[in-house]
C-alpha cells in the first residue's frame, strides 16, 4: 500500500532542512515491520512543496508503527509540525494496472 502525502514548508524553513529532517526519521521508520521504502519529490514550479509517497506492505503494518518509540523521530515530527504544513492525500493499494515502457 501507498501512504502518499503534500508537505509544504513555511517561510524561515526550506525544503532542504524538510528533507533532512525526512531521510533521518524514515532510515528508522524503515526498521517497521513491512516498511517497503519512502521517496520524497520536490513539486515542479513550487520550491517550497514536496510529495511523500511511503510503501508498506499493507494498511495495517503502516497503522501499528509507532514513531514515538525512538526519540530521534518524535522530535524530528515536533520540528516538522511547526514549520510545515501537511495534507494527506491519501492510502493506496499497490498498483492493479501497470504499463512499463518498451524494451
Amino acid at each position: 500500500m501507498l501512504y502518499i502525502f503534500e508537505v509544504t514548508v513555511k517561510p524561515g524553513f526550506t525544503v532542504d532542512e524538510y528533507a533532512q529532517g525526512w531521510l533521518e526519521a524514515s532510515r528508522i521508520i524503515q526498521q517497521n515491520p513491512g516498511a517497503r521504502g519512502t521517496w520524497l519529490h520536490r513539486k515542479i514550479g513550487d520550491p517550497d512543496t514536496v510529495l511523500a509517497i511511503a510503501h508498506w506492505a499493507s494498511k495495517e503494518q503502516r497503522d501499528a508503527k509507532d514513531d514515538s518509540q525512538s526519540e530521534e523521530v518524535r522530535a524530528i515530527l515536533a520540528r516538522h509540525a511547526v514549520h510545515c504544513e501537511f495534507r494527506l492525500i491519501g492510502e493506496y493499494e499497490d498498483a492493479d494496472w501497470h504499463v512499463p515502457p518498451p524494451g
